[in-house]
């Protein structure tokens, strides 16, 4: 822990006392000036210096006093400390006279003498050392108080504060951003700064140029972060109406964790942060009535979702029903991942409760809560046509333009209206909250443009369940919640930020369409052709070439890979874009990324793709992928060249980068005549100030006088000490030998100048606003092309993972074929790249009119979880459009993955293992189809043995039955193994394969078998999938790896051995009451009622007939010896055979 802050207060800050006390002559020493003569006189002592330690923990001052308190004798032998005082000083003395009890300090805990005012004592504590919450904020309780006396400032503050009190306020003051009241008091705990007590306020401060970091440390708290900044600059002040007063402040930008790219001045700085989509998701619920849902039993409520990403400018829309479960609204929380949260009132607890533990504590998930009442009645559809009016009013919805170019939003023909009006109800209702929510930030009208919008599922998708998300660890791992060890992971080569973003994008949403896929696969192959045609090549400059072989040249993946490279040195041009439409974006960044997207442009026009448009044939084209001619060609069309270039011929770069507004315009070709005249005020003003020497020179007869700058003053005139000067003139400051003055005509002078460059600011900055407003126009254009360069990194990302990791093309059937997946020596990718060579691979074969199910059994750790991940995550890549790890693969096209695995507890939700496990194998019964692949990893473990397989075998013969669907069934319940009886044809049994040093045999009751040899049994996984069933799980082999006691293994075993007698008991019983039913009793009530022996002995000699029976069939049909034994053996069996008939 770090050592408690401490202060030290000296002996003058003790307080004085009204009474003085008359010295004696016993409680001074003798004075060496006395009158009285004294033989023993020493010299005068001088008065110790006492200082006492205050330490600022309450609690450790609290427990010194409970134990001063607690022993009072020691006190009472601490000696009296007397106080005297005079004129000059006080002094404390020690008297070794018996005395009372004394006071201690509750701060020192050292005797103090009584204080004469504690009023003034306290409120030196209280403002010093602990400031009370009344200080904290003094617009709190102050009812009883006098109203405190604030300054200007604090007066500013406390008006802000009102006006925003839901928002940590940073207050621009000087050079340094300031913090008061609580908002200090937060910000010093999250910051690590210093607070103290100023005036009225606790007041912490950070400097201007640190603002960029601690406002991102302060909203990765979770906290709404406000900056307040002066709005008039020293020279307005000056003349306008507030010269007297405090500079006039105003919020000038506030932030949240969603906002925060998309702010002005923060946006895309940090590392770490860009990478990552901040979803803003709008929640909005109503109750479905019995007899209104598809699905009468399931259907709980109805939910309406927007999700914007401010950023980048995806908004993403749905409406939907849910089950009780809230499984569909799970599944799409996980799937954007948001960083904050609105909540519609009223919400059902379901609801809520789902919601508010996904923003726990722990992820600083920002949730607000908003009010739809207002919305009633046509109340959202009015919200949101009114933000579309004001937007058309700025000619920023340009379809909606008149021939006489008029703007009218009424007209239903509008794409953007006709859009919008086509959103369900409940989604309009959201997008109302979301707009008025984002007013307060000035970018609501990111949710204008019809290009953003995106529906939240779609039929060319698979929208993976939140289950499959998280067990098949396709974007977050299991065991921290990063990305390491990830599907995600394991497929991202891209070079670019906003590629990154698309590529989790695709791989959360597989596609579910054959020609789409196809395209993707298409496009993928062709680059990694290209790829190795440039080995091909090199090898060919190698070996000196030869004239009669033809390389295809390798263009595609050159080019791609260095507008790559380019881009990923650049800044987040998607991001950027997405800024300059905010308006947020500075001049610099501006350039940078318009010049990035220019560049990439002019590089992929090298492919000629636009040229090559009226070629007849694909083969003498330079790209044959369709799906690649497209991108390339929206990336790098001639319409967006010359809107780039146009946007930067009116730039100046080099101010910007010095961020230097008043020579950013280029006024050269007769733009910005505003900025052009108010250039021409500024250059008069300083040629009238230049022209001033002249005549001082001549006034003063110095010809070489000259304006002199000196600290930031400029224009002094620097005179020797003797140099006469008018009286009107104003001492600036001096030196020893010269003096420094400013005349009036230059004061004057200076003061045009100010006013000139302040009225070039502002129409520099008026058309700084312009310039970016008129972007938007062309923001439709510039997002398309962005996506279009994030597709293009992409597949180049896959062609890299196809060509490092030796993967295939995947082979998908047509639509119309059954369903079915066939994978020879099939890799799990993600466990390949950890285990490298040593991967076993497996194969798979389901067919919809054959084998659809596999019962997988075996021992724990053998491989059976990963088997199957394995064939669901190569579906994934497969539809995702990657090639995939294996020998071969054909696939016919998954609608939708499901999966039942593990075993956890959601005690938030009031959810136990088993009603997770019920809930995961309801929600799959209820939605999958004859399309879908399902995966179950040991089902109903989560109660009793005989509740869990009845529920597992239930499950499994529901899916056979009634689905039809592909099922990978992993259990350790061997009885599950029966159904194939049930499904001939349909489902097979499979384990996974072991080597074992003892024989299974061996585990049989009957056998002898040493404790100790069980425990020491090897047991070797094969990690091979092999036909049958297996019937051990090794779990005390398991035992011993988690290092569990070895009496606890011994007990465990010697019960294990005895549960499989008593099984074993049963059994036999059983058989036997079958064998003597026609007798009317059973050996059960002869050996539990009677004690028959007799029966009990007949039983085991029908066993022991059985077994004589089964070793002489078995070697009759060997084949193993010659006729004549195999027929001697076949007598024995037959005869065998009837007298256990007639036994029965």
């Amino acid at each position: 822990m770090k050592k408690q802050k401490q202060q030290v207060i000296s002996r003058f800050f003790a307080p004085k006392s009204k009474t003085q006390q008359k010295p004696s002559s016993s409680d001074y020493p003798p004075s060496s000036s006395s009158s009285l003569p004294t033989s023993q006189s020493q010299p005068p002592t001088p008065p110790p210096k006492i200082s006492a330690t205050v330490a600022f923990s309450p609690s450790k001052r609290l427990r010194t006093s409970q134990l001063i308190s607690s022993s009072p004798q020691s006190n009472s032998k601490a000696p009296k400390l007397l106080h005297f005082s005079d004129d000059d000083s006080q002094q404390y003395l020690f008297s070794h006279k018996p005395s009372k009890k004394p006071k201690f300090s509750p701060h020192t805990h050292n005797p103090i003498p009584p204080l004469p005012d504690p009023v003034i004592h306290k409120k030196f504590l209280e403002k010093l050392l602990e400031p009370s919450q009344e200080w904290l904020e003094p617009s709190r309780n102050r009812q009883n108080l006098n109203q405190p006396k604030y300054t200007p400032l604090e007066e500013q503050v406390v008006e802000l504060k009102a006006k925003y009190p839901d928002v940590l306020l940073m207050v621009e003051v000087g050079y340094k951003y300031r913090f008061f009241g609580e908002d200090a008091e937060n910000a010093a705990r999250v910051l690590g700064i210093y607070a103290h007590m100023d005036h009225n306020f606790l007041t912490a401060s950070i400097p201007t140029f640190r603002l960029n970091v601690h406002v991102r440390r302060l909203v990765s708290a979770g906290y709404k972060v406000g900056v307040v900044k002066q709005t008039e600059t020293a020279a307005i002040k000056a003349h306008g109406a507030n010269k007297a007063g405090p500079f006039c402040r105003g919020l000038s930008a506030l932030y949240t964790k969603a906002t925060l790219e998309a702010g002005e001045d923060l946006g895309g700085e940090e590392e770490g942060c860009s990478s990552v989509n901040n979803y803003l998701v709008c929640v909005v619920e109503q109750e479905v009535e019995n007899g209104q849902g598809a699905n009468e039993s399931r259907v709980d409520v109805k939910l309406g979702i927007i999700g914007v990403e401010i950023s980048t400018g995806d908004v993403v829309f749905g409406e939907f029903e849910d089950d009780f479960m809230r499984s569909s609204l799970e599944s799409i929380i996980l799937n954007l991942s948001p960083a904050e949260l609105i909540l519609a009132n009223p919400l059902s607890k379901q609801t809520e409760k789902l919601l508010l533990a996904y923003a726990g504590p722990a992820s600083n998930v920002r949730v607000e809560h908003g009010s739809r009442d207002c919305f009633a009645d046509g109340g959202a559809l009015a919200e949101v046509m009114s933000l579309f009016e004001e937007m058309a009013e700025n000619k920023l919805v340009n379809s909606c333009n008149g021939e006489d170019g008029e703007v009218r939003v009424e007209d239903s023909e509008c794409p953007a209206i006709k859009g919008i009006m086509a959103l369900p109800n409940l989604a309009v209702q959201a997008l109302g909250l979301t707009i008025r929510h984002l007013k307060q930030f000035g970018l609501e009208r990111i949710l204008c443009m019809e290009a953003s919008f995106r529906p939240l599922c779609t039929k060319i998708e698979m929208t993976l369940s939140a289950n499959a998300l998280q067990q098949l660890e396709i974007l977050k791992n299991n065991a921290d919640g990063s990305e390491c060890g990830t599907l995600l992971q394991c497929m991202n080569h891209t070079l670019t930020i906003f590629g990154s973003r698309l590529l989790r994008h695709w791989v959360s949403h597989p596609l579910c369409d054959n020609s789409m896929i196809n395209a993707r696969l298409d496009a993928v192959s062709e680059i990694v052709e290209s790829m190795d045609s440039i080995k091909a090549s090199s090898n060919l400059e190698s070996d000196g070439g030869s004239s009669g072989i033809l390389v295809i040249k390798p263009e595609i993946h050159q080019i791609l890979s260095s507008v790559l490279t380019f881009l990923s040195r650049s800044p987040d041009i998607q991001r950027g874009i997405t800024r300059v439409f905010h308006r947020t974006a500075t001049a610099s960044e501006f350039i940078a990324v318009i010049r990035a997207i220019l560049l990439a442009g002019k590089q992929l026009e090298k492919l000629h793709v636009q040229e090559e448009d009226d070629c007849v044939t694909m083969q003498t084209k330079t790209i044959c992928s369709p799906l690649l001619r497209k991108l390339i060609e929206s990336a790098s069309s001639s319409s967006l060249m010359s809107t780039a270039e146009k946007l930067l011929c009116g730039l100046n770069e080099e101010a910007a980068d010095q961020k230097d507004i008043h020579n950013l315009f280029v006024v050269d070709n007769g733009q910005f005549s505003e900025v052009a005249n108010a250039r021409t005020k500024v250059e008069l003003a300083k040629e009238k100030l230049d022209s001033l020497i002249r005549t001082y020179r001549k006034q003063l007869k110095e010809h070489n006088l000259a304006f002199m700058s000196v600290s930031g003053v400029t224009h002094l005139i620097e005179l020797p000490l003797n140099v006469k000067v008018p009286s009107n003139w104003v001492k600036v400051n001096s030196t020893k030998k010269t003096i420094r003055y400013h005349p009036p005509e230059v004061l004057a002078a200076l003061d045009q100048l100010s006013l000139a460059n302040e009225e070039l600011t502002l129409i520099s900055q008026t058309a700084w606003d312009s310039y970016l407003k008129d972007f938007g126009r062309h923001y439709a254009e510039f997002q398309a092309a962005v996506q279009a360069l994030a597709a293009l990194d992409c597949l180049h990302s896959l062609s890299i993972l196809a060509r490092n990791e030796n993967y295939v093309h995947p082979t998908f059937v047509s639509d119309s074929d059954p369903m079915q997946i066939q994978i020879i020596a099939g890799r799990h990718p993600v466990m390949e790249t950890v285990l490298l060579d040593n991967f076993v691979p497996n194969d798979t074969n389901l067919h919809a009119k054959g084998e659809c199910c596999q019962v997988i059994t075996g021992p724990n750790m053998g491989g059976k979880s990963c088997y199957i991940r394995q064939v669901a995550l190569i579906a994934i890549m497969a539809q995702v459009g990657s090639f995939v790890p294996a020998l071969s693969a054909k696939l016919h096209v998954i609608d939708c993955i499901y999966t039942r695995m593990g075993a956890s507890d959601s005690i938030q939700q009031g959810r136990s293992t088993f009603l997770e496990e019920l809930s995961e194998a309801s929600h799959i019964l209820h939605n999958c189809t004859t399309r879908s692949l399902v995966i179950i990893d040991e089902l109903g473990r989560g109660t009793s043995t005989h509740d869990g397989v009845a529920m597992a075998y239930a499950t499994l013969h529901y899916l056979l039955a009634n689905k039809r669907c592909m099922v990978l069934f992993v259990t350790h319940y061997p009885e599950i193994v029966d159904i194939k009886d049930e499904f001939p044809g349909s489902v097979s049994a499979y384990h996974v394969s072991y080597l074992t040093s003892q024989k299974d045999e061996q585990l049989d009751t009957d056998s002898n078998l040493n404790m100790d040899d069980m425990i020491q049994d090897n047991i070797t996984y094969l990690y091979k999938l092999v036909p049958g069933i297996s019937e051990r799980s090794f779990g005390f082999k398991v035992a011993q790896l988690a290092e569990l006691p070895l009496s606890c293994i011994r007990r465990a075993i010697l019960m294990a051995t005895r549960l499989e007698a008593a099984v074993c008991n049963r059994e036999k019983l059983r058989l036997a009451n079958t064998c003597f039913s026609d007798k009317g009793s059973s050996p059960s009530q002869e050996v539990e009622g009677e004690k028959d022996e007799k029966a009990v002995e007949m039983f085991h000699k029908s066993l022991d007939l059985c077994k004589q029976f089964f070793r002489y069939f078995n070697s009759a049909i060997s084949g193993e010896t010659d006729v004549a034994e195999r027929f001697k053996n076949l007598k024995l069996a037959k005869n065998l055979a009837v007298e256990l008939i007639n036994r029965c």
